[in-house]
């Protein structure tokens, strides 16, 4: 959702407020206007459409329910205020699109890729795809939902590690609380990889291809990516933890 201030005509504005339809009403706190004469708002459209809402109050609620809308659908709410002062949106979570979504199914093919069935999304947010390795939930992509309550049918390919992998999917709203899927489980045949440090310390390698991070003592990531080399000359003497398949494992640099 954004706010956009634009010049209607002559001595007054327009404020232009977009969202989803979430099933709830949106609350505006209306002042008196500048020359202290009468209250800020004057007229309230949705969709294009005069609202029959009462605005001569200092607060005032918008009503959706006369335009029918589904949940999901596109508003477009237009307050026509007067010149040198701004009506609020009280509660503008009301049209901001939340983790709604009724997982109906959720696998992982032998071509290793996952798919996960949902209905009931109120307005399109991501699914954030997440490996379980290293001890932690990891992010490795994200698929962009549809946003309407029918059933749709998801699908992103996956890196395995080797042995066992879990995986799930997640939305987050507004408030950035999510909501998550159910874990699904993968069985990988590939061999584990080994590395070894390699030309005096300034790369590490792997036996074959694989995801991996290297972190300093503090946490923060330095190198990150997908490969059988790392290359770390740029870094400094000292110890660091080495993240790749599903291990992980502390390199000390010499050089």
């Amino acid at each position: 959702m954004f706010f956009c201030f634009t010049w209607a005509y002559a001595n007054a504005g327009v404020l232009i407020v977009e969202g989803k339809y979430q099933q709830k009403n949106l609350y505006i706190q209306n002042g008196f206007s500048s020359n202290g004469v009468g209250f800020c708002a004057y007229e309230v459209k949705v969709n294009g459409q005069v609202t029959t809402d009462e605005v001569n109050s200092s607060a005032f609620e918008i009503d959706f329910s006369p335009f029918k809308l589904k949940a999901g659908d596109k508003i477009t709410i237009e307050i026509g205020h007067k010149e040198g002062c701004m009506p609020k949106v009280l509660n503008p979570e009301a049209i901001k699109p939340r983790p709604t979504f009724d997982l109906l199914s959720i696998d992982i093919n032998k071509d290793a890729v996952l798919t996960w069935g949902t209905k009931n999304e109120l307005g399109s947010l991501p699914y954030i795809v997440e490996q379980f390795k290293w001890n932690k939930w990891v992010y490795v992509g994200e698929v962009t939902g549809d946003g309407s309550p029918a059933q749709h049918m998801y699908n992103f390919k996956i890196i395995p590690t080797s042995g066992e992998n879990k995986f799930r999917v997640k939305q987050v709203g507004y408030g950035g609380i999510p909501r998550y899927s159910k874990e699904v489980t993968y069985n990988s045949l590939m061999d584990k990889p080994s590395f070894k440090l390699e030309d005096g310390s300034k790369a590490v390698s792997f036996s074959n291809e694989t995801t991996f991070e290297v972190y300093d003592y503090y946490g923060n990531v330095l190198k990150k990516g997908f490969g059988n080399i790392v290359d770390i000359s740029t870094l400094n003497k000292g110890k660091y933890y080495l993240c790749y398949d599903n291990v992980v494992t502390e390199i000390e640099k010499r050089k």
